[in-house]
């Protein structure tokens, strides 16, 4: 199956130091930017980050619980292959990144068992990157 890029535009309301973060710590490619935008290849996607006032959710972060962790809501991400996910867990931990959900499995044993992990961009920001060992797995009931 092949996938189509998607396009995710983001507030920051700290550009220099989101842009600093998708580049550094994160480790992805920046593209096209102006003085109020940053474009960033996110694992074959198009993100851009886009300076504007801080909004509620950046403020406060609602959560869900699901499977014993209280989740952001709302959050964005990517699947990643297993040992990319693996790789990255260990450059965030280089990073002394604060987790909000630190690198772990859940759903450990059943259906959709996926490697998880949860973070802030310094904006407040809320991204999960997962893996599955088996991505039949991906949307399994």
């Amino acid at each position: 199956m092949s996938l189509s890029p998607f396009h995710l535009a983001i507030p920051v309301y700290d550009l220099q130091a989101a842009r600093s973060f998708y580049r550094e710590v994160l480790g992805l490619e920046e593209g096209r930017s102006s003085t109020q935008w940053v474009d960033f290849n996110f694992y074959g996607h198009q993100l851009v980050i886009h300076e504007q006032p801080q909004t509620p959710s950046q403020e406060h972060a609602h959560t869900n619980p699901v499977d014993g962790h209280d989740v952001p809501v709302p959050h964005f991400g990517i699947v990643l292959e297993w040992a990319q996910w693996e790789a990255l867990a260990e450059r965030l931990k280089s990073f002394g990144v604060a987790f909000v959900i630190a690198p772990c499995i859940r759903f450990k044993g059943e259906v959709g068992e996926q490697a998880t992990m949860f973070l802030m961009d310094p904006c407040g920001n809320a991204l999960e990157f997962k893996a599955f060992q088996d991505m039949s797995q991906l949307f399994a009931k």
